[in-house]
């Protein structure tokens, strides 16, 4: 497929005024196609040539202010539109377009707990082309007015509010002026709770097979969307510019969620059929605040090309985190932040693929699709968190406000962001800009205590060149030795450090960047690193605790401190540990990247057996029923490092962990798969339990088991399906990958690491980035961390041409395998 690059979308701006699409779909043509007719209005400011785009699997007719144009001419996804002369025309265009089962463009899917059939569009990017024909590019607004025909026992939600006509024919109101890979459909026989705030209808969707799920969580989904909503009227002046909100729970969806204005669309794992903790309600909650932001920024006011994707991502992320901590009882979101998102963004921004939070040259869409990471989202939220330390929350929210009404339903650049903030400050908020958002990497800061008695300074080594305004914590040993730390004082510090900060007596523990107000990593002086070895949990404030437990994870990755270490503090901490995502974040790294790659083979199984230790204590303390996240995060994770079968076995067996949890679906999928790794089931278990549960997750579930067995004809029917086959969806390839590879069968898996990058560069290829991008990030051998396997990456990244998305995958996977390379080897 043709991208569009940079030079292009300015060209077909200048030329070009798009006014109104018109398009109408008729889903009722079949299981494998839809018609859509699509009428553009527009405008040439001069005489010239230009192209529209269009996907179609069958392209019948194309008028041009009623003449016909020959359908020949449409090459790969561009229609040449030549000769324009200046002045309005009408462009008409039919075609059949395919559906997708790899959640780009309009996904299909058919739900087989029912059999009921569900579609859903997402047009980021580039795939509105996939659904009807356009002028694709973010700074093309116009207004949309959609039509869609439908069974008749079905529900059609658009962007705007939508009117069933009578036999299956549906009409949304037309929109504002939008972008175009905004524009968002979602038809099937929905279950639907809806409501009214602030005189706007509000709904919540899902299929019917979720809606006992969705009905349970219903007041919870609808008074944080409430609280939100609220909130963000609170803070911004211009009022919500769209006529409803609908938020849809769909299947196999990519993302976590998508913008589109009115029809915020949701991966529907966020309607739990299964128990879940408070910090999985926290993260749903969560993006239910960061979408809506989107709402104002990205969707009111939109980029004006990819390279400001951050300013829609970073400043969601950001606004959405801090809203939900002022709005809903989750107050700690920030814990959450520092120690699971941030990591993304650390990690991201250390490798050879990392780029500026703002890009200056991003030349076509498929580069673009890139900058989805943790950089656009993590580190871009950090900064703006650092930027609101640094100038203040009021004046960051004039800024905002200054900005929205310069831009609304228009596009703007970084250069326009930084010119509504700085209205209202006396601080360079360009030099700010410059030194934040257009370098790369991450800065060290490492305290150096000089003096004695009660009369020492600190000094900051800062390795970097971004300014930080941070906070210092010093803490005391509470009653001697014995006590527990106390905060004795947060001094607020500017890094570059002019001069020595005077600290008085010597603390126990010294913190830098307390509260994690800026991106950075830490490192600790040799007293405070001692301390922390047996103090650690002691410390009073979670988000402390946070920047700790993140510093350990960096200095581990940096090769400073021993893999083994990182594990010592784990099992000696974190069984008193009381927030959960802290339990979840420092287990998550203990198991998949400490235990299973950044040990050898033969190191691996004491620390399988020191993590099964650590999650039984958790198990012992939480059994008075007090702490029922703490206790599913335990028993998920003593699933997941099981060394030997006989104790999950007979809870499946049983049906229950003693003391609780009872295992629902998710806990016994998770069971079967530990014990297919570890070859203590077989085929008729699976399907034993695939006939107890039949839905779209028990498949899933299903095909992970079938791919992890320990059996050479599991393997090689696993991979056919994933590679030789493209029958899989998005999600029943990522559940096989997931299942495929496993530390403990390495010698069963050695053929298949050369076969891997042949293999994926041509899936790649043929099915597109969504399954590229599923292929590089889950069916890469991350186990075989060894430098036959870097040799082979780089082999192929320098022979085989990936498409983009997979290059990306591959580039990042091979740096971490580097990595876990050099910190063995340290």
């Amino acid at each position: 497929m043709s991208v569009l690059t940079r030079d292009e979308a300015l060209s077909r701006a200048k030329l070009l005024d798009v006014h109104r699409y018109t398009i109408e779909l008729d889903l009722t043509t079949g299981d494998d196609t839809f018609e859509s007719v699509t009428v553009i209005g527009f405008a040439a400011r001069a005489h010239g040539d230009t192209f529209v785009e269009v996907r179609p699997d069958t392209l019948h007719s194309v008028t041009l202010d009623g003449e016909p144009l020959d359908p020949e001419t449409l090459d790969d996804n561009r229609l040449p539109l030549n000769n324009l002369t200046a002045g309005d025309h009408e462009l008409r265009i039919r075609a059949d377009m395919r559906y997708s089962r790899t959640g780009e463009g309009m996904h299909r899917f058919t739900d087989p707990t029912d059999g009921e059939t569900y579609l859903y569009t997402q047009l980021f990017m580039n795939d509105v082309q996939r659904v009807f024909a356009a002028f694709d590019q973010p700074d093309l607004k116009a207004v949309f007015d959609l039509s869609v025909k439908a069974p008749e026992n079905w529900t059609v939600l658009a962007n705007g509010i939508t009117e069933h006509l009578g036999e299956g024919r549906w009409h949304a109101a037309p929109t504002p002026l939008i972008s175009t890979y905004l524009v968002a459909v979602a038809a099937g026989p929905w279950h639907s709770v809806r409501t009214e705030h602030r005189g706007l209808p509000f709904g919540i969707h899902c299929r019917r097979s979720l809606a006992p799920h969705l009905e349970a969580d219903a007041d919870e989904l609808l008074d944080i969307t409430r609280a939100c909503f609220d909130r963000y009227h609170e803070k911004f002046e211009e009022p919500y510019p769209f006529d409803s909100y609908d938020q849809a729970f769909v299947p196999e969806f990519n993302a976590g969620a998508m913008e589109n204005p009115g029809l915020v669309t949701f991966r529907d794992e966020f309607v739990y059929r299964s128990a879940v903790t408070d910090t999985e309600r926290q993260t749903r909650a969560m993006v239910i605040a960061h979408e809506m932001a989107h709402m104002w920024f990205g969707d009111l006011v939109t980029l004006q090309w990819w390279d400001d994707i951050w300013l829609n991502e970073s400043f969601a992320e950001y606004m959405g985190y801090q809203t939900l901590t002022e709005a809903t009882r989750f107050t700690d979101t920030w814990t959450d932040f520092g120690v699971v998102r941030k990591a993304w963004g650390y990690d991201a921004d250390q490798r050879p693929s990392t780029h500026p939070v703002a890009p200056e040259n991003v030349d076509d869409t498929a580069s673009a699709l890139l900058n989805f990471d943790g950089i656009s989202y993590a580190k871009g939220a950090s900064a703006l968190r650092q930027l609101v330390t640094w100038l203040g929350e009021k004046n960051f929210l004039a800024g905002i406000n200054t900005h929205f009404a310069r831009h609304k339903f228009a596009n703007a650049t970084l250069a326009d962001f930084i010119d509504s903030l700085a209205a209202h400050t006396d601080r360079d908020v360009h030099a700010w800009a410059d030194a934040w958002l257009r370098t790369t990497g991450v800065d060290t800061l490492t305290p150096t205590l000089s003096g004695s008695n009660g009369d020492h300074t600190l000094t900051v080594i800062h390795k970097g060149s971004r300014p930080h305004r941070i906070a210092v914590g010093l803490y005391d040993l509470d009653l001697g030795d014995d006590g527990p730390l106390t905060l004795r004082e947060r001094l607020d510090l500017d890094i570059p450090q002019s001069t020595p900060q005077p600290i008085g007596k010597r603390p126990a523990l010294l913190l830098l960047n307390d509260g994690d107000l800026t991106y950075t990593k830490i490192r600790f002086d040799p007293a405070s690193f001692e301390t922390l070895r047996t103090r650690l949990a002691g410390l009073p404030d979670p988000l402390t605790r946070a920047v700790v437990w993140n510093a350990l994870r960096d200095a581990v990755r940096d090769g400073e401190l021993a893999p083994s270490a990182y594990l010592d503090a784990a099992r000696a901490h974190l069984p008193q540990e009381t927030d959960l995502a802290l339990v979840q974040g420092v287990l998550a790294f203990a198991s998949t990247q400490v235990a299973d790659r950044y040990l050898t083979p033969e190191e691996r199984p004491t620390a399988l057996a020191t993590l099964s230790a650590l999650c039984r204590d958790l198990i012992r303390r939480t059994e008075d029923g007090d702490h029922p996240g703490l206790r599913l995060i335990a028993v998920r994770h003593f699933i997941d490092v099981a060394a030997h079968p006989d104790t999950i076995a007979a809870w499946l067996a049983d049906g229950t962990v003693p003391g609780g949890p009872e295992l629902d679906p998710d806990l016994r999928w998770r069971v079967l798969a530990r014990l297919a790794v570890l070859g203590a089931t077989d085929e008729s278990a699976i399907a034993a339990e695939l006939d107890r549960d039949p839905s779209a997750t028990g498949q899933e579930g299903a095909a992970r088991c079938r791919a992890a067995l320990p059996d050479a004809d599991a393997k090689a029917t696993a991979w056919a399906a994933m590679f030789e086959s493209d029958d899989l969806s998005n999600y029943l390839f990522t559940a096989t990958a997931q299942g495929f590879w496993q530390p403990e069968q390495s010698d069963l898996l050695s053929e298949y690491v050369p076969r891997f990058y042949q293999d994926a560069v041509a899936v790649a290829a043929r099915r597109g980035p969504a399954i590229a991008d599923a292929a590089g990030r889950w069916a890469f051998p991350a186990h075989a961390v060894d430098a036959d396997t870097l040799s082979l990456g780089e082999a192929c990244l320098t022979d085989a041409d990936p498409i983009p998305a997979l290059r990306r995958k591959l580039t990042d996977q091979l740096d971490d395998l580097a990595r876990a390379l050099r910190v063995r080897q340290a």
